[in-house]
């Protein structure tokens, strides 16, 4: 595989852990107990930390990658192996 190949398979990866991360450790004002902004949204965040949310998501794309990276050299599970829809008969195979 090659690397430009891998590093397109982890930023798939950190872009879905990213939004995968985004609402886990976030309280809200009300959760909080401290008052509001006026005009603010009620399930806006009070202390968002986008590099803790990056960081987060770096490391479970960095292990998924590296599984799939896995996976692909050592063929654990193949498209074979995940195809259960049934098999079409065989054009040569005799009717009856």
């Amino acid at each position: 595989m090659a690397i430009t190949s891998i590093a397109a398979i982890y930023f798939l990866f950190f872009v879905m852990s990213g939004f995968l991360m985004l609402p886990f450790g976030v309280r809200t004002a009300d959760e909080a107990g401290i008052e509001k902004v006026p005009g603010q949204a009620e399930s806006a965040p009070i202390d968002f930390r986008p590099g803790k949310v990056a960081a987060r998501a770096a490391v479970i794309a960095a292990v998924l990658t590296a599984i799939f990276v896995a996976n692909y050299q050592y063929g654990w599970v193949t498209a074979a192996d995940i195809d259960f829809l049934p098999k079409p008969p065989s054009a040569t195979a005799p009717a009856g």
